[in-house]
């Protein structure tokens, strides 16, 4: 039997000093296929939407990254890109004060896990120096943080950086240096765009403007990506399964009667090339945890799940084993312990 193993945690890392100098030019990461339109899901699926989340800026649920108007990937600490180190941000933290000791302080020296923007985009395989613009937008559209290629190569972006709120969970939050880019500074990230190639559009005080049209959700895209299990290929978002969009033809049905489909079948169907893949992680509640070589994985079928692990994430269950998966981040060179998220002993639940 394979061995499996969860993410490497509880080790203190040094702090990560971002580039003054932008790295080498690298390439655009690979357009994202549209995904194919699906009747709505009813109630009982793991992508069905609430009400609540159907209209308006709602329906940024999951924070998207978006290139050119295509998605590459989910602001979520699980689904960071591996490549991706933070930067420690001293911050002061209250203690408690010993009994029967009036001088000693109330407070301490602590880090902050934070994430520079252009590490980020080096880490998806954006040289910061061809960004015609990047916008992180805020809980509106008027909210959204605009800044230029140019103002990515000045030495105040070093400061220009997210964290999540419970440090390696919850929703990601913009740090911005004053009078940075536009000089917005908005208090969390529903969506990331970024645009090399397309020509950015306008912003109002709530919508997009393309060619003088308003544009609602994501510009060039349509409806922000939401829900489902996403599958990663050596860091760019390759895929995504959802539930109403798998085809009952395809599937095998078990001596149980439940439907299964076979996991690297499904991902070509995708275009998704899984030729030169030799691992892949499993990652559930935002840590990676069982690590699946590509012989084992090109033999596993998968199942539908009902929505599991923290904020009700939806997934899939996985071989025999019925591993539940939220996302899955698939390699193509085997990665070293050191090369995992590593988890402070502070950070963990």
């Amino acid at each position: 039997m394979t061995l499996r193993f969860a993410a490497f945690g509880a080790l203190a890392l040094i702090a990560c000093r971002g580039q003054d100098n932008p790295a080498a030019a690298v390439q655009t990461p690979p357009a994202v296929p549209p995904l194919a339109a699906a009747a709505p899901p009813d109630a009982g699926s793991d992508d069905y939407v609430p009400a609540e989340f159907k209209s308006g800026m709602a329906r940024f649920k999951d924070c998207g990254v978006y290139l050119d108007g295509r998605p590459v990937g989910i602001l979520e600490f699980g689904e960071l890109p591996i490549a991706l180190k933070p930067t420690w941000v001293k911050k002061k933290v209250n203690q408690e004060k010993p009994p029967g000791c009036p001088s000693c302080l109330a407070w301490k020296w602590a880090e902050q896990r934070f994430y520079r923007f252009n590490d980020y985009l080096r880490a998806i395989g954006i040289d910061p120096r061809t960004v015609r613009e990047i916008h992180v937008q805020g809980p509106k559209v008027g909210d959204t943080i605009v800044a230029t290629g140019r103002d990515l190569m000045q030495p105040d972006a070093d400061g220009f950086m997210f964290r999540f709120g419970g440090s390696v969970s919850g929703k990601p939050i913009p740090q911005v240096p004053l009078n940075f880019g536009n000089g917005v500074g908005p208090d969390k990230i529903t969506a990331v765009m970024i645009y090399v190639k397309r020509q950015p559009p306008k912003i109002s005080s709530d919508a997009y403007i393309l060619d003088g049209v308003p544009i609602e959700g994501v510009p060039y895209f349509g409806e922000p990506v939401r829900g489902g299990v996403r599958v990663y290929l050596d860091d760019k978002l390759a895929a995504i399964i959802k539930r109403q969009d798998l085809d009952a033809k395809r599937a095998t049905t078990g001596s149980d009667g439940e439907l299964s489909w076979s996991l690297w079948s499904f991902l070509a169907s995708q275009g998704v090339d899984t030729s030169k893949v030799v691992e892949g992680w499993v990652i559930r509640d935002d840590i990676r945890h069982e690590r699946i070589p590509a012989a084992e994985l090109a033999t596993m079928s998968f199942r539908a799940a009902a929505k599991t692990g923290k904020g009700n994430q939806g997934g899939v269950e996985l071989g025999p084993d019925r591993i539940v998966v939220n996302a899955l981040a698939l390699h193509t060179h085997p990665l070293k312990p050191e090369d995992l998220p590593q988890i402070r002993p502070e950070e963990q639940d």
